[in-house]
């Protein structure tokens, strides 16, 4: 699993790929915090176009990171989400978290 950041202006992109588990989440969270902290970003976005699996750690990873934002006033947004993904985000309840685009 990899993360890749772009900021531009106070947007902070995490653009997500591979699998997201138990193991890898705990990076993905490190390196989005950080930089969520460093900008002092008011949006993340989360790209999850070249995710091919996840399981709940990726729920826990857009509830904590909503929480993140949360604090700063901030807001997230989920895009390009696979639809098997999207259904279990539906289900978590994520959608009243985050918008999905």
């Amino acid at each position: 699993m990899a993360v890749e950041i772009r900021i531009q202006e106070e947007i902070v992109y995490a653009y997500l790929s591979g699998e997201i588990d138990h193991h890898s989440a705990v990076q993905i969270r490190q390196t989005i915090d950080e930089s969520v902290i460093q900008a002092t970003a008011a949006r993340l976005v989360l790209d999850f176009a070249a995710v091919t699996f996840m399981d709940s750690s990726g729920i826990g990873l857009v509830m904590g990171r909503f929480r993140l934002m949360q604090e700063t006033g901030g807001t997230v947004a989920l895009q390009n989400l696979p639809s098997p993904i999207r259904k279990v985000m539906k289900l978590a309840g994520l959608d009243k978290l985050a918008e999905f685009c």
